[in-house]
């Protein structure tokens, strides 16, 4: 079974989303969005959110946008991300310890994000193969996506056709590639070749450029996921931000 559609992960993101934060650590769907924004200049027509979870970073780009969309492969992530946008509230589940669980709720009033729902759309897509008729964006937003994908390769090939000229890109990945995701033949980076070390950045860089122009420096965005009461995983993601330097058309 797909673990993005169990009752655990489901938990687990609501909570990494919505809940509360831990040692001292921001909301990472946040702070992504806010870096992003900080750094867009152009219009703020259409967000696209590939890889949306449960839709914070969805929201959190409705806050300025006039459309935000968001996409995930799970039904039961695009499922929740729905209902807390069209009813404002959503319970879920954590553990605590060994079957024990704690009742939480999600509130879209209490983050300030009731106004932002009335602008976006959530949709099952398989970011690999992304609609034909999504149409254009100003700013796309991939968060932890990169390194869960089967073809990372034919992921980045269908960017270039989705952002206006000069609008932004912004991938963050911890770049945790794994087998049972990713196949190793179809890896971007990560690994050795001709006796030097091919990074997932100089991977971007090889699919990306020249539509893209990365605008340094990367940052390290730190993220905390609760997965027991006692249990958390701690990881840095890296952020990059590109800008469309193609003339694209719809």
């Amino acid at each position: 079974m797909n673990p993005y559609e169990t009752d655990e992960l489901l938990g687990q993101y609501l909570d990494f989303h919505y809940g509360p934060s831990h040692f001292h650590t921001p909301n990472y769907p946040r702070a992504c969005v806010e870096l992003a924004l900080a750094t867009h200049t152009g219009q703020r027509e259409r967000a696209l959110d590939l890889g949306c979870a449960v839709g914070r970073s969805t929201l959190e780009l409705a806050r300025t946008f006039d459309e935000s969309i968001g996409i995930d492969l799970s039904h039961r992530f695009i499922d929740s991300a729905s209902e807390l946008a069209r009813t404002g509230r959503l319970a879920y589940q954590v553990r605590d310890e060994g079957e024990i669980r704690s009742e939480q709720m999600a509130e879209l009033a209490t983050l300030g994000l009731s106004d932002a729902a009335k602008r976006v759309l959530f949709q099952q897509g398989d970011a690999c193969a992304l609609n034909a008729n999504l149409g254009i964006f100003d700013l796309i937003f991939a968060g932890n996506l990169l390194d869960r994908l089967p073809d990372p390769a034919a992921f980045l090939a269908q960017l270039p056709s989705l952002i206006k000229p000069g609008g932004l890109l912004v991938i963050s990945s911890p770049y945790t590639l794994l087998p049972e995701y990713t196949p190793r033949e179809n890896w971007i980076g990560g690994f050795e070749t001709e006796g030097r070390p091919l990074r997932m950045l100089d991977g971007l860089r090889q699919h990306l450029e020249p539509a893209f122009t990365l605008i340094e420096p990367t940052r390290d965005v730190p993220f905390v996921i609760r997965e027991t009461a006692r249990k958390y995983q701690h990881t840095l993601a890296e952020v990059s931000l590109w800008r469309n330097t193609l003339a694209t058309s719809t």
